[in-house]
Formats: structure tokens, sequence, C-alpha cells
């Protein structure tokens, strides 16, 4: 398709192009600006354009930041309405709350009014009513949202299994409360919908996790029936030419020197193979770890096998720790 815009060989979109280069915009304004949802969606696929938000679009070249978050709900938040769940989580900072496979496309926004007897009416927006103390909302930029300890208990309450538990690592990892303050925040929810989850998962989770599929993974583990329990990152000696001297394992239990790692195009994609091996050949054969590597296809789907993969590896760490020169 023709697009008068743009060159064959253009890096960026420049000024030319009919929508702001330096400020969000919604796909109906690409629409009133004679910009069809196939071009824009083209220029999505080839990178010139970015999904900030549910249907909130920016060009490429310009940088994430909060303000760019608060410019893009404000072309679709309703005045009074309160940013809520995966939406908050997002503007505090916590892009890992979104679901695996949600990273190139945001879920729609959310945002609740207060109280009973009012609900928004946006198809832009996700939305209903939701009970809400003032103490559990705060204002940045103009935008009311959510707390982020609120934050957490909401998507750990309302979320699905595996995504609450990821959220709720990622909102911890923000800083901006502690477990402790987690722990006792449940008791507000009593009664609430999704609240046996919540406390089931708020003691287990963890800041360290630094990624969706990392705390899943974690997840799985915990869900095994006579295995140890895992603890996030864990460090070992790495040769002295690493910088830190520190090689960092996703999850283990170092007692047995058994750990386990996601392997995801995000942080081992086919650029970091060689670096993966050379670094994993360390950890194994001079440090004396047992390590397995899980992939996208033994965490989801029909055919998972982590859980064989966990006790398989447990097992063999348990025998070579009694083999000659295992702590050589």
């Amino acid at each position: 398709m023709a697009m008068p815009f743009l060159d064959p060989d253009q890096a960026l979109l420049d000024a030319r192009f009919p929508l702001p280069l330096d400020a969000p915009f919604t796909g109906t304004m690409a629409r009133a600006a004679g910009l069809h949802s196939v071009e824009l969606t083209s220029l999505v696929r080839r990178g010139l354009v970015r999904r900030l938000i549910g249907n909130v679009y920016v060009v490429a070249q310009v940088p994430d930041s909060m303000e760019l978050r608060l410019a893009g709900l404000r072309l679709v938040v309703p005045e009074r309405a309160v940013v809520t769940d995966r939406t908050a989580g997002w503007l505090h900072g916590a892009t890992m709350v979104l679901a695996p496979g949600d990273h190139l496309i945001l879920p729609r926004v959310s945002a609740f009014h207060r109280g009973r007897g009012l609900r928004l009416r946006n198809e832009l927006v996700s939305s209903g009513q939701r009970m809400m103390p003032d103490e559990h909302v705060m204002e940045i930029g103009g935008i009311r949202v959510t707390t982020p300890l609120r934050t957490a208990c909401d998507l750990g309450r309302l979320l699905r299994r595996d995504s609450a538990f990821a959220a709720l690592d990622a909102m911890l990892r923000l800083g901006a409360f502690d477990q402790e303050e987690l722990l006792e925040a449940i008791a507000c929810f009593k009664g609430y919908r999704g609240v046996r989850q919540l406390r089931w998962m708020a003691p287990l989770s963890d800041p360290r996790a630094e990624s969706p599929p990392e705390s899943i993974l974690r997840l799985r583990w915990l869900d095994c029936v006579r295995l140890p329990r895992p603890l996030p990152q864990r460090p070992v000696r790495a040769p002295h030419w690493v910088p830190g001297g520190t090689y960092w394992i996703d999850l283990g239990v170092d007692e047995l020197r058994f750990g386990v790692e996601y392997d995801g195009k995000d942080f081992h994609g086919v650029d970091r193979t060689d670096h993966d091996v050379r670094r994993r050949r360390w950890i194994t054969e001079e440090e004396g770890w047992t390590l397995c590597v899980v992939r996208k296809e033994n965490l989801f789907g029909r055919r998972a096998d982590v859980d064989d993969i966990l006790h398989a590896g447990v097992v063999e760490a348990r025998r070579r720790l009694g083999r000659p020169g295992a702590f050589i």
C-alpha cells in the first residue's frame, strides 16, 4: 500500500506523517487524519509506530517515560475514573504485570468509577464500578490510579493464577511496599472475589524474579510435591574476567547446587547462544552445579513437562553431590 509520507528506505517517520511525532494518538485520531487501520497496522508491524496501551499509539522514536504513559491515558480515561489493575501496574512502572504474550499488545485500559451506581461508557476502556477507600487511590499527573499496594492486591485477586503470581512479583519489585505490608493489606479484602488466591500467593511472592516466565516457573516448582523450595537469582562464582565476578541462576537450591533457567527469547535469544553455552559450562563443570534449561514449550501448553524436568534434575543433583570430586 502506498503511504505518501513514507519512503521505501526511510529510517523513522518524519514531519510528513499526519500525526504527532512527540505525543501519543488514538486509532480514532489516526482515522481522522486519513490513516486507515490497515496502514496503521502496517506501521506497527514495521516498527515505525508502537502500541503504547490499548488503542493508543506513538511513533517509534519517542522514548518511554512516565509523562508519555500519562499522556496516553489522558486520551482514553474519563474524568473522575480511577485507573486500575494491569493498567495501574503499567503506569507505576511494573511492565512485567503483563501476561506472557502480552508484551507486544497491551490489554485494554482498565479504569473504574468508585462506589455503586456508576459505570463508565467508553469502548476504549474495560470498566465497571469498584469500592475503593481514599487511601487506596492516588493521583499522578492528573490521573487517578490505585496505589501500588492496592494494585498488587487487585492483580493477585483478579488475574488468572499464572498472571497473578507474576504480577505480585513485579509489583513487589517496584519497592513501593514490602512483603510484610502486602500481607497486612490482605485483611482489607475479606469476602472479596479472589482473596483466597491472594492469601495463598502473597507469602510466596518475591521481588527478585526478573520476568513473568521466571515467576511462573517458580510457581510450577512450588506446585511440585516433595521438592525443596527454590530461591530466585542464585549467585555463583564466575571467572575473574566477568564483571562483578558473579553469574546468576534464575532459580536454585544452594544446598543441592541445583539450578533451573528459563530460556526465553528476550534474554536468551540466538545472539546470546554462545555466551549462554560458555556460562553454563562454567557453572556445571567448574562450580559443580546441576543445571536444567526450561523453554516455553516445557512451561506452557498441553505438552508442558516442567514437572518431570524438575524432579529429574533434583534427583541428578543429589546423586552428583556424592560423586568423587564433587566439591573440588
